[in-house]
């Protein structure tokens, strides 16, 4: 019996239980079945297996009350990851090298982000979008990570920064106005960093001021590090109505790419990531609507703050990918090349290394699809996301290293990406809040806890 046959099999007993309630029932076809045939084998991963094993008191539980592993993905789920591993291997791959020497994405890569619908995953069917769940958005990022993490930080930013933002707190008339865009042709772009407000995000001196009529406010003022800026269609930035008041005067605004007033600047050249687009932003009064204000005046910095955590997880991902990416390069070679009659991956010390880094990958996807459970149920998750964040960058880093270090020579140079890789992920450390920023909230929230 095929492995295939057996997962479609097991599949269609947990149906069939959820669908009917007979999970009491010792009289159903399926229950006596299942009872046959204790041990299913399924496929897991890409590269691994394992045994899964029904003991007969399983099968007096529903298959809602039967909890999964964090890193077990429903239908649905597997359905997308696979969808963006495929689309990835076959159109992302040939141009990843390309487009990192020109330091650009290609627009025909941005079309078919949206084509697949990776640009509005947790978008609702109403308004175009592919009405997934917030894990379904992260195993996309991961997925595009493992080849190219330039364009999976633009899949990533767009979903869990701006799209939810717009979900989460926009008006009626903003929804209708922006959620069909974000889902089908406009790239986002998140607008906060200044020169003098990195970490300190809320330190901003962009100005938002109202008109006499009440009916639109001008912006002015000048954002840089600016993620997506090139390819954006709009632009969610942060502005203070009244810097009297501090952080609670800023106001978060929907502006089109094409508002007069709004010039993107030349891309910085970055250590990684270069063909992801990051430019400094210039606002020369721009006229922004009233109706396109992201929820309430003067609450901007709360929004900011809830979606960033949200971000973190989404970054984590991109880091679990780029290590996967990384044993995607080092592990074939390792298994094909031989030194003294013996083949590198058989070397005790090369096994202890590989299986090290391995081990590791598995602890941050536990911790980063542990914490997209948490925020899925309504469960408190600033800690968590904080240290998803944290280690898997950490082990990001470690993985692009000691990949680099297997290949030998090859890896050194750009015959293979994963010198690219080894570039890529420093950025993890930095980005939606450092790594000492999540150390400090990390510590904070434990504090807490303890008192």
């Amino acid at each position: 019996m095929s492995l295939a046959y057996c997962r479609t099999a097991a599949h269609r007993v947990a149906r069939s239980l959820q669908r009917s309630d007979i999970s009491s029932s010792t009289s159903s076809p399926f229950c006596k079945a299942a009872r046959h045939n204790h041990k299913i084998q399924c496929t897991v991963s890409r590269t691994f297996s394992a045994s899964l094993t029904y003991p007969d008191e399983s099968m007096e539980h529903s298959y809602e009350q039967r909890r999964l592993p964090v890193t077990q993905f429903t239908e649905d789920e597997e359905m997308i990851r696979d969808a963006a591993r495929h689309w990835a291997d076959e159109e992302l791959r040939p141009l990843v090298r390309e487009m990192d020497n020109e330091g650009k994405t290609r627009p025909e890569v941005v079309q078919g982000l949206f084509d697949h619908g990776f640009m509005g995953m947790e978008i609702s069917e109403e308004f175009g979008g592919s009405g997934m769940n917030f894990t379904s958005a992260c195993l996309v990022v991961e997925e595009l990570s493992r080849v190219d993490p330039s364009v999976s930080i633009m899949v990533d930013i767009h979903n869990t920064l701006t799209n939810n933002a717009v979900r989460f707190w926009g008006s009626k008339e903003l929804k209708e106005k922006w959620l069909p865009r974000l889902a089908s042709e406009a790239v986002s772009s998140f607008a906060l960093s200044e020169a003098g407000s990195g970490t300190d995000a809320f330190a901003l001196k962009t100005t938002a001021t109202e008109s006499p009529d009440g009916s639109y406010y001008t912006l002015n003022g000048e954002k840089l590090w600016i993620s997506n800026s090139r390819e954006a269609g709009v632009f969610l930035v942060f502005a203070n109505v009244d810097h009297s008041l501090k952080h609670k005067g800023i106001t978060a605004f929907m502006v089109d790419t094409n508002t007069e007033g709004l010039h993107v600047g030349k891309a910085e050249k970055k250590l990684g990531l270069r063909a992801s687009s990051t430019c400094p932003v210039v606002l020369d009064d721009v006229k922004v609507d009233t109706a396109d204000i992201l929820g309430e005046v003067g609450l901007g910095y709360k929004y900011c703050i809830n979606i960033l955590n949200e971000g973190r997880i989404g970054i984590a991902s991109q880091q679990i990918g780029i290590a996967k990416g990384c044993m995607d390069i080092a592990m074939p070679y390792l298994n094909d090349r031989s030194q003294f009659g013996t083949k590198l991956a058989d070397f005790q010390g090369m096994e202890h290394q590989y299986a090290q880094i391995a081990t590791e990958i598995h602890a941050a996807e536990i911790m980063t699809y542990n914490t997209c459970r948490m925020k899925e149920n309504g469960i408190p998750f600033v800690k968590e996301a904080s240290m998803a964040k944290l280690y898997s960058s950490q082990v990001a880093e470690k993985a692009a290293s000691k990949s680099i270090e297997w290949l030998g020579g090859i890896g050194f140079t750009q015959d293979l990406l994963a010198e690219k890789f080894f570039r890529d992920c420093k950025v993890g450390s930095i980005y939606e809040g450092t790594s000492n920023i999540q150390l400090q909230t990390i510590a904070k929230r434990i504090k807490d806890e303890y008192r």
